[in-house]
């Protein structure tokens, strides 16, 4: 990037909860994106909480905006989050590298790491899940079931335990190795293990009694890290990004 480009980092118009993490010299940033919060803005009152809260261009995928100097700017989407899901989200700042780095997501080169907290008891850890899905679309809003043909695989960790709850309480962690939508949740759910507050695809009655217990309604589904290598200008880059698990994961285990 320019000689400008600290200030470019400096005058992003943040949605609300955002907060960058860290950005590289060629212009990838990764972005701390909050549990309810928008990857992009789906019409102009979504703005001020998606990830700028700024216009965003459907067909190219990337936000525009004016900055203080009166220059006009642009910010690439390099991938999602449901909104329910809290994490670590990726953007870059020419289309050059949005297109770069959106090839490696397409190749699956690129590792990406989440923290969930569900209820039940995991039989046993490390473990490989490997699924089949169907994924299906109706007026804007997906839905995902066991039983398809789409190949889902991610491998599953647990870290830690809470057997004195009731329903007992895992926090796991998940590695995806496909990237299908809500895939993780439907895996989650298929074995017994829904993530803890999911309003598709988990257990109703535990979330309701888990949110009046504390207070908590959100979906417990972190995107902690995402790291890879990339080429690009002529040098081969390592960029990983980490979101801190939100404190409210662990209170949970207390």
């Amino acid at each position: 990037m320019s000689a400008g480009a600290e200030s470019f980092w400096a005058t992003l118009p943040l949605g609300r909860g955002f907060a960058l993490l860290t950005h590289d010299t060629h212009g990838l940033a990764a972005f701390a994106k909050p549990a309810g919060g928008l990857s992009h803005p789906n019409t102009s009152r979504d703005q001020p909480r998606s990830l700028l809260d700024a216009a965003y261009t459907t067909d190219g995928e990337y936000f525009e905006w004016t900055d203080p100097a009166g220059m006009t700017r642009r910010l690439w989407l390099l991938n999602r989050l449901d909104g329910a899901t809290s994490g670590v989200i990726l953007a870059a700042a020419s289309a050059e590298l949005a297109r770069e780095i959106r090839q490696m997501f397409q190749r699956k080169q690129v590792r990406k790491v989440y923290q969930a907290l569900v209820f039940g008891v995991p039989s046993g850890s490390p473990q490989v899940w490997k699924d089949r899905l169907a994924v299906q679309k109706k007026g804007g809003v997906v839905r995902t079931g066991a039983g398809g043909n789409i190949p889902a695989e991610a491998v599953m960790t647990v870290l830690r335990q809470q057997r004195r709850a009731s329903p007992p309480l895992a926090l796991i962690q998940l590695e995806p190795k496909t990237g299908r939508s809500h895939q993780l949740r439907v895996q989650c759910a298929k074995r017994h293990l829904p993530i803890v507050g999911d309003a598709t695809y988990g257990d109703f009655a535990a979330n309701r009694a888990f949110a009046k217990h504390t207070g908590e309604k959100r979906l417990f589904l972190h995107s902690l890290e995402t790291a890879f290598d990339y080429t690009f200008a002529g040098r081969t880059v390592h960029f990983a990004a980490k979101a801190p698990l939100p404190t409210e994961f662990l209170a949970a285990l207390s």
